[in-house]
């Protein structure tokens, strides 16, 4: 019974060997062995056995170069214009070019090198709706952690985030400010902001340059350490705008010059994240009440 199927082409010239071993490389084939030089076996997701008519409407000339069975492969792509814009940039000739209007299939027909003709066809897949959180702040309730040290950099990101916070609809009543020393502070601030449960995101704001010691690295290490875990345990979304800059002017282009302002996106960041999470319960909770309710206890029976 049948086991698999391999189909080989002879190239004359090794240098037209690597150029078809690169292209099919390229749109997605995988090296089983070989060097390129004068043997490469590829292989690819799925593999299928074409029988083929030639049609009337090819032109003459595909139709000649068609009929050289021994020449010829059909590929199947998940993507079809990524594949043709691959070939047009390796300058690859194009020999015929079709889509279907009605179901959005394109096929079309290469010249490789050693004169292999491959016919490409395929459609792009349905990419799947995604959840995600809209820049809507209004009705939420956001924190905001700024370290003083450096003050000359963090109070920009923090007016940059105050600013988004109230551009997506946040009012000043619904945004809670806490400063803290330094960036090293920040962790344990946020997180007891995050327990009391109170807020729907929090906005880490902090600056730290590099020095001429191992202090920089150590402090940042832990800071992002601590922000992250803080998020990870508590589930209150942490926005991270703590600048980690070898010089003062890599942090002065961050918060407001050519870099843009990191508080802003930081706000921005924290909103969708908090509409995400709400977003992602409310589905939960529907998902929840439509099994039913669970674990209904039964009444006891006094008889026997």
């Amino acid at each position: 019974m049948l086991k698999s199927l391999h189909i080989g082409r002879y190239v004359s010239d090794p240098k037209d060997l690597r150029i078809l071993t690169e292209f099919l490389r390229a749109i997605g084939f995988g090296t089983v062995a070989g060097d390129d030089k004068r043997s490469t076996i590829l292989s690819a997701p799925l593999g299928l056995l074409s029988l083929n008519s030639l049609a009337k409407d090819y032109p003459a000339e595909v139709r000649e170069r068609l009929n050289d069975v021994n020449r010829l492969l059909v590929l199947e792509v998940t993507n079809p214009d990524t594949v043709f814009e691959i070939a047009e940039k390796r300058k690859v000739k194009i020999l015929a070019d079709s889509a279907n209007p009605r179901t959005g299939e394109r096929s079309f027909s290469l010249e490789l090198p050693g004169e292999i003709i491959v016919t490409i066809h395929g459609q792009p897949e349905a990419i799947p709706e995604a959840i995600e959180g809209d820049l809507d702040a209004s009705g939420k309730k956001f924190a905001v952690v700024v370290s003083r040290f450096n003050s000359f950099i963090t109070e920009r990101l923090l007016q940059g985030a105050l600013d988004g916070l109230r551009r997506t609809g946040a009012r000043g009543e619904d945004i809670t400010l806490m400063r803290v020393p330094g960036s090293f502070e920040i962790p344990s601030a946020s997180r007891t902001l995050a327990e009391t449960k109170k807020y729907d995101a929090i906005i880490c704001i902090g600056c730290l340059l590099r020095g001429d010691t191992a202090h920089y690295d150590v402090i940042v290490n832990e800071v992002t350490r601590g922000i992250g875990q803080s998020a990870q345990e508590t589930g209150v979304p942490h926005a991270f705008a703590v600048l980690t800059c070898d010089t003062l002017e890599q942090a002065i282009d961050r918060a407001g010059l050519k870099m843009g302002n990191k508080g802003f996106e930081a706000a921005l960041a924290a909103v969708e994240m908090a509409a995400l999470k709400k977003g992602v319960s409310r589905q939960a909770s529907a998902f929840r009440n439509a099994k039913g309710p669970r674990n209904v206890k039964r009444k006891k029976s006094n008889s026997r």
